[in-house]
């Protein structure tokens, strides 16, 4: 087989489910089959910290977890090109290209331009999903449904127990009716519970405060598989009642197949590898945690809601698939990364003096944001840091620096050069209080501390710097070319 990243791989339509992907990734040399025994209690995730650490490594398929009858897919996308294979592009900026067109679309007025538009709209039509009576998914149904028959991984030596780290978690809004589909892990009590560890801004919860009154329990279906865009939908940042699925069929370029569940009114991918029907308890608070973070630390134990497992389907022989997080970097690193480059033109809407945006894996995502900015007026950069922290999840984020359009954001010695040279921290480094990552233990108060904005952008008379700005030494781009042109004959490689 080739070594990881040497080989190609061809696919001329949507990956339909997950064994699609890891054939894709195995033609790609981007896969490696482990066929010994391997436990799932810490001995795989050390296996994949190892890879992740020198360069991110394959992904893994243990065909033989320890005591288990179902292999465990883990790796699958902790690389910037497993990512990008997973979406179907060779860079997740295509997506964001996508996106910033259909912004900038608009409606034709005659009715030629209408009819010139058809193919266009019935592209937009396609991505939406569509429902199916027989799935894969349900191909088998559990007479007596039981967590212990999963494969589940136990990260850290600390952690309260094992956890699903990959569940893609389908609930509907008590108010509305309309569905949501999000990732939070889930630690196992017993055979029939788990925890529902969703961040009190997550959009899981808020169906889960929906609940009226005397009614104390919130349908949710578990999905484990599925096909790779809908499991990384799950994990993106989009507005509060808009359909992941629909989101995913975009990605895609087609629209997500799903079933209604066998005892839940819930719809969910009909290709997933397993699926978890029951509900979320809120008279049944458990202690969650510790569990080893993607903050590299541990977090410590809080109440959450309990999972009560009614009914599991799957496929006659499903893949389990696990992520492991931890000290960056991590394989969630690029998962983070393809939701920055996605979601950049929706930012741009909103600031359309923004450029560029980084945020550095070292940063967790939450915690350092470099962004570049067309600046015309005083003051605009502060205006630009203040808009971010009222934008969905950015506004969890520690620390917001705002530099010129020419710098390159995601090189960061020239930003650190950039910033470092340009603030005078008295008059440029400001602070507000509000809401921050439930993760971050460094916050005097679960949930809410203090974030940092740095206006590194040259500043105008107006913004109280008289002096004047000094000009960049730069060599002049004759001897540049002179001196490209004679490198040779210096005699110095």
């Amino acid at each position: 087989m080739a070594a990881s990243g040497e080989g190609t791989y061809n696919r001329s339509m949507a990956y339909q489910d997950l064994r699609e992907f890891v054939a894709a990734l195995e033609q790609a040399g981007e896969l490696r089959r482990v066929a010994c025994s391997v436990s799932p209690v810490l001995e795989m995730t050390e296996i994949v910290r190892r890879l992740q650490k020198t360069g991110g490594g394959p992904g893994v398929l243990f065909e033989k977890p320890t005591g288990y009858d179902i292999p465990v897919l883990m790796n699958a996308f902790g690389t910037d090109r497993r990512m990008a294979m997973a979406l179907g592009v060779e860079s997740c900026d295509e997506i964001a290209q996508r996106i910033r067109s259909l912004l900038e679309f608009e409606p034709p007025q005659s009715l030629m331009g209408k009819i010139a538009a058809l193919p266009q709209l019935a592209e937009l039509a396609s991505w939406a999903p569509t429902m199916v009576s027989k799935a894969p998914c349900q191909e088998v149904v559990e007479e007596q449904p039981s967590f212990a028959r999963l494969p589940v991984i136990k990260c850290w030596p600390e952690d309260g127990g094992p956890f699903l780290t990959l569940p893609v978690v389908v609930t509907r809004s008590p108010t509305t009716g309309k569905r949501n589909v999000g990732m939070y892990r889930m630690q196992i009590y017993d055979e029939r519970t788990a925890a529902m560890h969703w961040h009190i801004h997550k959009h899981g919860a808020e169906h889960f405060r929906e609940l009226p009154g005397g009614e104390r329990r919130l349908p949710a279906a578990v999905c484990l598989g599925g096909d790779p865009a809908t499991i990384y939908a799950s994990t993106a940042p989009v507005p509060y009642g808009f359909d992941e699925f629909l989101f995913a069929g975009f990605i895609r370029k087609q629209g997500v197949e799903l079933v209604k569940c066998k005892t839940l009114d819930l719809e969910v991918p009909a290709r997933s590898e397993i699926v978890l029907e029951g509900y979320v308890d809120a008279d049944d608070l458990r202690m969650e945690g510790p569990f080893g973070d993607h903050t590299g630390f541990y977090s410590p134990p809080a109440l959450y809601p309990t999972f009560h497992l009614r009914c599991m389907t799957r496929r006659a022989n499903p893949i389990y698939p696990a992520v492991v997080v931890g000290q960056p970097p991590m394989e969630d690193g690029a998962i983070g990364k393809a939701t920055e480059r996605i979601f950049l033109p929706l930012i741009q809407m909103q600031l359309p003096e923004v450029v560029d945006l980084n945020l550095p894996v070292f940063g967790i995502f939450n915690n350092l944001a470099i962004v570049s900015i067309r600046k015309s007026y005083p003051g605009q950069a502060r205006k630009v840091v203040h808009a971010l922290w009222g934008m969905g999840q950015m506004m969890l984020t520690k620390i917001i620096v705002v530099v010129d359009e020419e710098v390159n954001v995601h090189d960061l010695e020239e930003a650190g050069w950039w910033a470092t040279t340009n603030i005078d921290p008295q008059r440029d480094v400001f602070f507000v209080e509000g809401p921050v990552d439930s993760l971050d233990h460094a916050a005097p108060e679960q949930d809410f501390g203090s974030k940092m904005g740095i206006d590194a952008t040259r500043k105008l008379p107006e913004e109280g710097h008289k002096r004047g700005w000094p000009q960049r030494a730069r060599m002049s781009e004759e001897i540049v070319e002179t001196v490209t042109r004679r490198w040779k004959e210096y005699g110095l490689e």
